[in-house]
């Protein structure tokens, strides 16, 4: 994606890259602009159109495989955003964070995977990326996925 702004500059100084916008699996749309909010879709953690990995969290899947895949799903997020608004540099906050977790029967760390989402928007856009949250744990979700983070993120008055 093109682009060029603090948001991208502060990405490539964490060696990120903003992949492209994954496509919809099924009836929906990646992002959707209201007003000066955009509301992403549900983000698995796709890397080149595929799952890296599959399964429950603490069966298949350790807490720190799924914290990184929580990571991917929030760059996946702002890939979304961006593919709406054109610019990371618009975003005046991010509102909110859901994170879903595929879960073990007996794994209760959802909040701590769902942190490599947080933790990555801290990183990339500052005070901006603090948000209220919420950590789900699931019995599955789509494909296996283990974790999937939708985002809410308010932008600047005027954008």
């Amino acid at each position: 994606m093109s682009g060029g702004g603090a948001v991208d500059a502060r990405l490539a100084e964490l060696g990120l890259t903003l992949p492209e916008v994954v496509p919809p699996l099924a009836a929906y749309q990646p992002a959707v602009r209201s007003g000066v909010y955009v509301y992403t879709a549900g983000q698995l953690p796709m890397v080149d159109g595929k799952l890296p990995v599959t399964g429950k969290v603490g069966a298949e899947v350790t807490a720190e495989e799924a914290k990184a895949l929580a990571q991917t799903c929030a760059l996946n997020a702002l890939a979304a955003v961006k593919s709406v608004t054109g610019d990371l540099d618009l975003i005046a906050r991010v509102v909110k964070v859901v994170g879903f977790v595929a879960s073990a029967s007996d794994f209760t760390g959802q909040p701590g995977v769902i942190n490599g989402a947080s933790e990555l928007l801290g990183e990339v856009l500052g005070e901006k990326g603090v948000h209220a949250r919420s950590a789900v744990g699931v019995a599955v979700l789509p494909l296996d996925a283990p974790v999937e983070v939708e985002v809410q993120v308010e932008l600047v008055s005027g954008a």
